[in-house]
């Protein structure tokens, strides 16, 4: 499985990252954003969906569990698992409903469900010193594996690595 690392300057840096990444989303994708607190998960995913189109505020879904966010090129439903206190909560949430529906699945701390998400894109943040950030990129199943090469080389070319 291929991986990419990506040092993003600064949160206008994480944005292009966002962009690029938008291009090659699909209804029913899932992002599977992990890493600390503040790393830039919700930055992220601002970025993205104004990079869909996305008109709303979009905001941190930590103690809602979920936000929609329609109006764009595709939907997007944003969670944030951090505070989810069992597994079988997630049922609860609907993302399989809305992803059924074709919306983007953009799922913070998804790492706390190990196995839920068989086939997603994997966004890794961690601090790097002041506004730095390293993003790293892998992918688990066979949607995003030819989808992730042609990703990789835009990445090397539009935001370095």
């Amino acid at each position: 499985m291929l991986k990419l690392d990506v040092t993003s300057q600064d949160a206008d840096g994480t944005a292009r990252v966002a962009r690029l990444i938008s291009d090659e989303l699909r209804p029913r994708d899932v992002l599977l954003l992990t890493g600390e607190l503040g790393a830039g998960k919700t930055t992220f995913t601002k970025a993205l969906c104004a990079a869909l189109g996305i008109t709303d505020v979009v905001t941190s879904p930590t103690f809602t569990l979920v936000h929609e966010y329609v109006g764009g090129r595709l939907s997007v439903v944003h969670s944030d698992l951090y505070r989810l206190e069992r597994t079988g909560e997630l049922d609860d949430l609907g993302l399989e409903e809305a992803r059924r529906r074709g919306a983007v699945l953009v799922v913070e701390w998804g790492d706390l469900v190990p196995g839920a998400f068989d086939d997603a894109l994997v966004v890794t943040f961690a601090h790097a010193g002041g506004d730095l950030r390293n993003i790293t990129l892998t992918w688990r199943g066979s949607g995003w594996e030819a989808r992730f090469v042609r990703l990789a080389d835009r990445l090397r070319t539009g935001v370095g690595s």
